[in-house]
């Protein structure tokens, strides 16, 4: 009866270690298909030709730097302004950048740079997060300087999120099903023809330009900027600044000091239907514009002169958040001319 008993208990133990065995199998399968999706992304594509290309940079040749969101290198064509300016200018804009990110993205580009300007967009939706992974995972994937990574890692992220991303499975997790997600809509549209995109997305171009910026020409037609608008239920009341990103933007005002920098602060603008959507907006200017007050920072809110002073339609826009090359030419045409009034470059 005894030997009976330990025959079983083994045979349930080895059970037990063929399941466990099959789970991490099959984790690690996962977490492998979760990154080769990332790579396959072609937003994260950009970002690599981006940073490989400023790499390439002869050392201190760069005079004018954008940090920030994709509202930066969606916005701001180094290009334009090189033109106006007769600089040799960046963008090192990421997805979602954070101000956490855009410190570290700072400190990296100041290694072999020196640049007399730096601009950075501030967006109030990556700035109330007190962390958010991908965007993070982003900049790790194109930083060439491994210290720089392990110093962020060690600083910025929370206990919790140091244990998810040490696991592929979980760290690539949302880049995957956003890329699967993308490639199962468009099977359906092509192999079935239940929904057809807007004629100006199937006609329009998005690609990785040069000096990181990210020329788009699609316009997508007014009433698709109502039909799914990210910001129907922003209320300016609810937004609060993170003290976290916070003492990212203390950091980076800092640094761009200690190197004698000028430091230029500016928010991009979202398409008009947007903000009519939003209530309450001017809270959210307010606070970030009392921020760049107290820094001793210049700032200037695009969505508030548009609205002022209208040069930007619908049309310029590529969705309900983002310009397209259009609107871009006009924003920077604005940008530079207010930059050349106040003297700040």
């Amino acid at each position: 009866m005894q030997e009976r008993s330990f025959i079983s208990s083994f045979k349930y133990f080895l059970q037990g270690a063929f399941i466990l065995f099959l789970s991490l199998l099959l984790f690690f399968l996962a977490g492998s298909a979760y990154e080769k999706s990332t790579s396959r992304n072609h937003v994260n594509a950009f970002t690599k030709q981006r940073f490989e290309e400023y790499y390439a940079q002869p050392e201190n040749t760069i005079d004018l730097l954008f940090l920030g969101s994709s509202h930066s290198y969606c916005t701001f064509d180094p290009e334009i302004f090189d033109q106006a300016l007769g600089t040799n200018s960046w963008q090192l804009g990421t997805p979602s950048q954070h101000a956490d990110t855009s410190y570290y993205v700072l400190l990296n580009a100041l290694q072999t740079q020196a640049p007399d300007t730096v601009v950075m967009e501030l967006y109030w939706d990556v700035l109330d997060d007190d962390f958010e992974m991908n965007q993070a995972v982003s900049f790790f994937e194109v930083c060439n300087d491994p210290n720089l990574v392990e110093a962020y890692y060690k600083e910025v992220f929370p206990a919790g999120e140091k244990a998810k991303y040490a696991l592929p499975a979980i760290r690539h997790q949302q880049s995957y099903f956003s890329y699967r997600s993308s490639r199962l809509e468009r099977a359906v549209e092509t192999n079935y023809g239940l929904t057809q995109p807007p004629a100006a997305v199937a006609n329009g171009v998005e690609y990785y330009q040069a000096k990181g910026y990210v020329y788009c020409d699609i316009v997508i037609p007014e009433e698709e900027f109502d039909a799914t608008n990210q910001y129907k239920n922003l209320d300016g009341k609810d937004w609060k600044m993170s003290t976290v990103q916070k003492d990212y933007l203390d950091r980076i005002v800092a640094l761009c000091q200690e190197r004698n920098i000028r430091l230029l602060f500016v928010t991009a603008p979202i398409a008009p239907v947007s903000m009519d959507y939003i209530q309450n907006y001017d809270l959210i200017h307010d606070a970030l514009a009392s921020y760049a007050e107290s820094a001793g920072v210049d700032y200037v809110d695009l969505n508030l002169v548009n609205e002022q002073t209208p040069f930007l339609t619908y049309e310029n826009f590529r969705d309900d958040a983002h310009l397209n090359h259009s609107g871009v030419i006009k924003t920077d045409q604005w940008y530079l001319d207010y930059l050349r009034a106040k003297d700040l470059i």
